[in-house]
Parts: C-alpha cells; sequence; structure tokens
C-alpha cells in the first residue's frame, strides 16, 4: 500500500461521505500538506463527544503532516447557525461568543497539539468585507438557490418565519474557505449545503474548490436521537470522570462499536479484534470498560480513568450494591403482587408496562445479582427483596 493510499484509509475511518473522492486522492498525491479547515460556532460554552468527532479526524490530518486550522466562527456565531433549527435561532452577543471561544480552545487542545494547530476567527476578514462587500456576497446567490436547503425549506412550506440574515450564514461560511484558501473542509453531514457553498465560491473566485469531508452526527446515550445537552443524552467532555464513566457504561452494546468507530484512538485492526473477541464470548461490558477509560485518560489523565474504573466496580458489579439503597415498606391487597406492579407502586418505573419492557430487556435485578426474566413472577406478602432497574435504581421493598 503506497503512502497516500495509508493516508486515505485513516482518512476515511468514520468518514459519512467524501466529495469528491477523486479530488482527494490527487490532492494526497501530490504529497505536499493541504490546509484542513473546520469551524465551530461557540454557542456554548462546553463541547460533548458528539463535536469530538470532526476534532478527532481534524488530528488525523495533523497527525498525516497536514495545516490543520481551526476555525472559530466569531462572527457566523453572531448570526446564528439555522442548520437543522425549525425556528430562527437566538444571535450570542460578542461577549458571549469570545468567552465561550475562550473554554473551546482549552478543550479542543485535549485532542489537538496546540503547536500544530492554526486558531483563526472568522471576524478578521468578515468585518474588513463591510457592508458594501456583504451585499456583493448576497447578490453571488438566489432565494431560490437558499430554499433548497432542507430546514429552509420545511420551514417556508409551514409558513415558519426565515429571517433575511439566516440567507447569509451559508455565503458567510463559504467565504471563510475562500479567505483561507482551503483544501478541504470538514463538517456533519447536516452541514452539506454550507460545506458545497464553499466550493461553490472558490471556484467563482478561480480558486480550486475545497474536497468536502462529511462526518457522521454522533448518536446521544439513547441511541436514537444525535447528542445534544438540550435533549440530556450527551456526555461533556468536563464531565468528572465518575460521570464520564458511568454515563459510556450505559448505552448499549450495539451503540458502543459506534462509539469506538467514532471516537476511539485505537487502530482499525485493534477494534476489528475486540469485535472479535466479543464474537468469541467475551463480555460486551470489559470492552465498553476499556472505552470508557480511554475516552476518560483523554480528557482528564489516567489515574482519574481507573478511579473511575474502581467506582463504578464498587457500585455497580454483581453483588456490589449501593450503601444507600431506599427502603420502601409497601401494602398489597392479597396475598402476593406481580413485579410489573410492584416496580410501579415503588416508583422504579413510570408505569406496568414500562416495567414490562425493562424485564424484557434484562434490566430488572433481584438482590443484585439475579436477573429478572418473567414478567409473571410475583412476590409474597412478608417478603423483603432489592430490586435494581437500569444502572442507577434500586430500592429494598418490604411487602405487608
Amino acid at each position: 500500500m503506497t503512502q497516500w493510499q495509508q493516508a486515505l484509509a485513516e482518512i476515511k475511518r468514520g468518514c459519512e461521505e467524501i466529495l469528491l473522492e477523486d479530488e482527494l486522492i490527487a490532492k494526497l498525491k501530490e504529497g505536499k500538506p493541504l490546509k484542513v479547515k473546520a469551524g465551530f460556532d461557540p454557542t456554548a460554552p462546553d463541547l460533548h463527544l458528539g463535536h469530538t468527532v470532526l476534532i478527532n479526524k481534524l488530528r488525523t490530518f495533523q497527525q498525516l503532516g497536514h495545516e490543520v486550522i481551526f476555525l472559530i466562527g466569531d462572527f457566523t456565531g453572531m448570526i446564528g447557525d439555522p442548520t437543522g433549527k425549525n425556528v430562527t435561532r437566538k444571535p450570542l452577543t460578542k461577549e458571549d461568543v469570545l468567552a465561550n471561544a475562550k473554554t473551546y480552545q482549552d478543550q479542543v487542545f485535549k485532542i489537538l497539539d496546540p503547536q500544530k494547530t492554526r486558531v483563526a476567527f472568522n471576524s478578521e476578514w468578515m468585518e474588513k468585507l463591510g457592508a458594501a462587500g456583504m451585499i456583493k456576497l448576497a447578490a453571488r446567490q438566489t432565494v431560490a438557490r437558499m430554499l433548497e436547503r432542507d430546514d429552509f425549506k420545511k420551514r417556508y412550506a409551514n409558513n415558519q418565519s426565515i429571517a433575511i440574515h439566516e440567507f447569509l450564514y451559508p455565503l458567510v461560511q463559504g467565504w471563510d474557505s475562500v479567505a483561507l484558501e482551503a483544501d478541504i473542509e470538514m463538517g456533519g453531514t447536516d452541514q452539506r449545503f454550507n460545506l458545497l457553498m464553499g466550493r461553490e465560491l472558490q471556484k467563482d473566485e478561480g480558486q480550486r474548490p475545497q474536497t468536502v469531508l462529511m462526518v457522521p452526527l454522533l448518536e446521544g446515550l439513547d441511541g436514537v436521537q444525535k447528542m445534544s445537552k438540550s435533549l440530556g443524552n450527551y456526555v461533556g467532555i468536563t464531565d468528572s470522570p465518575t460521570e464520564m464513566f458511568g454515563k459510556i457504561m450505559s448505552i448499549s452494546d450495539d451503540l458502543m462499536w459506534r462509539y469506538y468507530d467514532l471516537l476511539s484512538f485505537r487502530p482499525l485492526e485493534e477494534v476489528a479484534a475486540l469485535k472479535q473477541q466479543a464474537l468469541d464470548g467475551r463480555n460486551p461490558r470489559d470492552i465498553k470498560i476499556e472505552l470508557a477509560k480511554e475516552l476518560i485518560a483523554r480528557f482528564h489523565d489516567e489515574a482519574g480513568a481507573e478511579a473511575a474504573h474502581q467506582d463504578f466496580i464498587q457500585r455497580f458489579s454483581k453483588n456490589a450494591l449501593p450503601d444507600d439503597i431506599p427502603e420502601i415498606s409497601l401494602t398489597i391487597a392479597g396475598e402476593s403482587i406481580a413485579i410489573p406492579q410492584l416496580l410501579k407502586e415503588a416508583g422504579l418505573v413510570e408505569s406496568t408496562s414500562e416495567a414490562m419492557r425493562m424485564i424484557k430487556q434484562g434490566a430488572v435485578k433481584l438482590n443484585g445479582d439475579t436477573k429478572v426474566e418473567d414478567a409473571k413472577l410475583e412476590f409474597a406478602k412478608g417478603s423483603a427483596t432489592i430490586f435494581q432497574v437500569g444502572k442507577r435504581k434500586f430500592a429494598k421493598v418490604s411487602l405487608v
């Protein structure tokens, strides 16, 4: 395998789509450092693991010897990115943007090499563009073209408002690529329209159009919705080691492999070996522990990762129960009660249907080690049992 083929294999790991791959191959064959750009609007002070999918890919380019540009959208952040939004996004103040940008830089250098990273702010060229320049930029595209964007199209069809300034966002992002003369721009799959806008504007300016690399949106802890602080399904990179460990251990076994593909720095052959170990009977929980420790060590340190591991063993491993289990006394009408009703009355689930679903998923245990498999199981008056639902709900229930 040639050097450029090895580089391409590393670059394609975890990528959803490359536009256009033949262009990327041609650029790699030139053997020159490429300008690789990714933009981040500092809309919140903290990053989560979903954000790091893109940053990890920047690290790959950095290790391959290319010039990585971490672009902070302090100008675009004050417009408000409309991507994926069904309402106009509230712009941030200059003060909010700069404060958030400072924390972004502190956090991304846990992944990127600060000595090899160019940090740029797009206000540098956008403020120089001025009002006349912005009007000329706006003349590059039509309203009809902007309405091809899915989120704009849906809002327009639903008679929801679209502010004029929102049309400027893709143009400004595209102009960033012109100003930086980017060879490659990276973004999430939801950024497709904006990323392609950069190619169009570069062609208009006589530049070689950038190659577009799109990375997938990382699913959150629920395995369904994309990771988001507003949905509460996130792992923050500033979370404590114990909190990070517990959250990562809560993901499903299937989702674990997705996290390995998009978040782990292990070589591809090591991940393949872990998958084979799981097929050969190794407990997926142990493989998940390795992932949790790798990620915690990255954002904290090895000692923090090991301490979180030991805390997890103490609290959640087989036959290890928390010291602070609440005790509940339930008065039942008959001589016994079925487990779905018991769990509901003990406040461990919201409904009997949720109880049956949790039992079906193998998420209900008795006394720390016995998995409940029969939703018709009954408990007699006078019994006292410790029930566990999921990872963190416990109660010692006495029936009277």
